[in-house]
């Protein structure tokens, strides 16, 4: 880990998208275009840089309200950017993510070929996406960004996924969402776990120095710096299954919540078993000043606290004794709900398409999304756990089942199906303010 050093991030130049959490509660809209004429294009990046905020403007008249302009890979070579800097981003970003599909574990129901339509396709080039704390307000940001996109016959859209976060800021399966995200050094904003030293720009930030000490910069530099890379996928959710896993392996109500606990790693208020390990506290979890503070290695090494294998401890290890070095992997991760929640109760699915929108955030996608969706998630060597996968989100086929540690003798439940399907998702570069201007000017 780097040395503590004093970093200046160019927040006026950044995407607010990229650092700032999101408003509780808040609406969001996915829009994906096609560009069909490289000139309009190029004026529709021009127009974006006028509608999407910075990192710097937390105190707009619109509040809460932003607007965040990605470009694919695709995106890029369809705006005309030179060869010679299209090679300097990075390969993953240059494949896509459906070429990445058996990396990912993409496989099954989950395969590329069963995506929507266009999603992980070579007609996905920008996706802006407006964030808001109520349907009204994301109106109104989606009213700022109309104008760069409006009456532009060469863009056309493709795809669109409204989506929001509940007052309760639960998801689907019922936990509490969004309760953990690093502290980025020169950002001003706040990690959720005090105990946790803040993270080196660079790991967030292209054009910055990392936790290694390198700067990743594609090039031109007025295109990379201040930008980051950001992975969106779909993820359809199925409740219901969920819903009786827990029924069908519990000796009743009090222990199924016990088991969702161990499942995830903290109850469904967000109170962690780290701090809450016997019952729910739905003070701790409503406490974003105390349900993210904990760490492992001291109190709960073996897991017989939170299990090594649920599914927090697996995307964030923190102090834990793991293979390799947990602040390389470290991203930040955002979701928002998307269709009608599953009524209270109900354990037979109603065909209801259902589940989060997640964007994972970070200047690297191999060392950080790639790494954590490939060997975290979908195994368990790095803790000494085998192939297992992730209970939550993992590429679960029915074989493994879940291991909860518990003295005398370990609780073993039944195999895992799989509870959360990929229905789409893509690679994006998230340019600074400036490069989005540059690729407004760009000539043939």
């Amino acid at each position: 880990m780097s040395a503590p050093t004093h970093v200046t991030l160019e927040l006026d130049d950044i995407q607010r998208g990229v650092l700032s959490p999101r408003p509780t509660p808040y609406a969001a809209t996915y829009l994906v275009f096609r560009i069909d004429d490289r000139t309009q294009g190029r004026e529709l990046m021009r127009r974006a840089s006028a509608a999407a905020t910075s990192a710097a403007d937390t105190s707009s008249p619109l509040g809460d309200t932003w607007v965040s302009v990605a470009v694919t890979y695709w995106g890029l070579e369809a705006l005309g950017v030179p060869r010679s800097s299209l090679e300097t981003f990075a390969w993953e970003f240059r494949q896509g993510m459906a070429a990445r599909a058996r990396t990912l574990r993409d496989e099954g129901a989950s395969n590329p070929q069963h995506w929507e339509a266009p999603l992980g396709t070579r007609d996905v080039h920008v996706v802006i996406a407006a964030i808001a704390p109520d349907p009204p307000h994301l109106e109104a940001a989606i009213d700022r960004a109309r104008p760069a996109y409006e009456r532009l016959s060469g863009v056309t859209a493709v795809w669109r996924q409204d989506c929001y976060a509940l007052p309760t800021e639960k998801e689907h399966f019922g936990y509490l969402d969004g309760v953990s995200h690093p502290a980025i050094e020169g950002s001003g904003i706040p990690g959720s776990n005090a105990l946790e030293a803040p993270l080196k720009s660079g790991e967030f930030i292209l054009g910055y120095p990392d936790e290694l000490g390198g700067v990743r910069t594609p090039q031109p530099t007025v295109l990379g710096r201040n930008g980051s890379y950001a992975a969106f996928r779909k993820l359809h959710q199925d409740v219901a299954a969920f819903r009786r896993y827990l029924r069908d392996n519990s000796a009743g109500p009090e222990d199924e919540e016990l088991i969702a606990a161990k499942i995830m790693g903290r109850w469904r208020s967000g109170a962690p078993l780290a701090l809450a390990p016997q019952h729910d506290d739905p003070a701790l979890g409503a406490d974003p000043h105390r349900r993210n503070t904990f760490l492992y290695e001291q109190n709960d090494p073996m897991g017989f606290t939170t299990p090594g294998g649920c599914h927090i401890r697996r995307a964030n290890p923190r102090d834990a004794s793991v293979a390799g070095e947990v602040r390389l992997h470290r991203m930040i991760r955002r979701g928002a709900v998307y269709g009608p929640p599953l009524p209270d109760g109900v354990l037979e699915d109603d065909g209801a398409d259902r589940g989060l929108m997640f964007a994972f955030i970070g200047a690297h996608l191999g060392r950080q999304f790639e790494f954590v969706q490939s060997e975290w998630m979908n195994d368990g060597v790095f803790f000494g756990a085998g192939n297992t996968k992730d209970p939550v989100v993992g590429a679960a086929d029915g074989e493994a089942g879940y291991t909860v540690p518990r003295r005398p003798v370990r609780r073993r439940l039944a195999p895992l199906p799989r509870f959360a399907v990929t229905r789409g998702g893509e690679y994006c570069f998230l340019p600074s303010l400036s490069a989005l201007r540059w690729l407004g000017d760009l000539h043939d």
